[in-house]
């Protein structure tokens, strides 16, 4: 009785184990990712060797990681990931992604392209969720991935969207992840509002990848 915990209420471990796997199911729904990806595509998993990549590509690759990690363990700021095509961006914003989400974060990934064209849907009637909702809640996630920046289309409207989140996670240093193929002075030359932010050294750190497609032949 003189314990301090004495007549105090609290949940059954059984409760507390359901709630949390209930809410990892919910995290897992909002970021847009399925669970294949999410298990396999793992820090531990990824090959800092390359695909026959050469000392130089294969540190790319090594720093990458470290890079990533870091960011995982303590989102600040934006994490820029650049690279070809099949060099594993993706992969290690998926690592980050379930992580935070192991540690209770909301995530929410987004291929560039499906983002704009989802929230295009969104204007029309009848679709579930208001657009309003729907960008306030990409503009405010607590970390946001946004996959394969320069690969949408060129109309105005996605671009001023694209503007609008970035500039809004910017201002607000809303930690943010952005992979994409384009180089620093194609960014500057095809969207050189974006590339303004995106060249503050003291908010993001760009993460070239040097490396060889995975997906080629070994």
């Amino acid at each position: 009785m003189g314990h301090a915990d004495f007549g105090q209420v609290f949940s059954c471990r059984c409760h507390a184990q359901k709630e949390d796997l209930s809410r990892h199911a919910r995290l897992k729904k909002f970021s847009g990712l399925p669970s294949n990806l999410l298990e396999s595509m793992s820090f531990s998993s990824f090959d800092v060797a390359g695909n026959g990549s050469d000392p130089a590509q294969a540190d790319s690759l090594a720093r990458a990681l470290s890079a990533s990690t870091v960011f995982a363990d303590q989102p600040d700021g934006w994490l820029l990931l650049m690279g070809e095509s099949g060099c594993g961006k993706t992969h290690l914003a998926i690592a980050i992604a379930a992580e935070r989400m192991r540690q209770g974060e909301v995530v929410f990934f987004a291929f560039v392209p499906d983002l704009l064209d989802h929230l295009r849907s969104s204007l029309r009637p009848n679709m579930g969720v208001t657009y309003d909702d729907l960008f306030d809640q990409i503009k405010s996630v607590p970390l946001l991935i946004l996959d394969d920046l320069g690969a949408e289309s060129g109309t105005a409207w996605a671009q001023e969207k694209l503007h609008q989140i970035i500039v809004h996670r910017y201002n607000f240093r809303l930690p943010t992840i952005i992979t994409t193929c384009l180089m620093m002075d194609q960014i500057e030359g095809a969207q050189p509002r974006l590339y303004s932010r995106l060249n503050d050294v003291h908010t993001v750190n760009w993460v070239p990848m040097g490396a060889k497609d995975y997906r080629g032949s070994h």
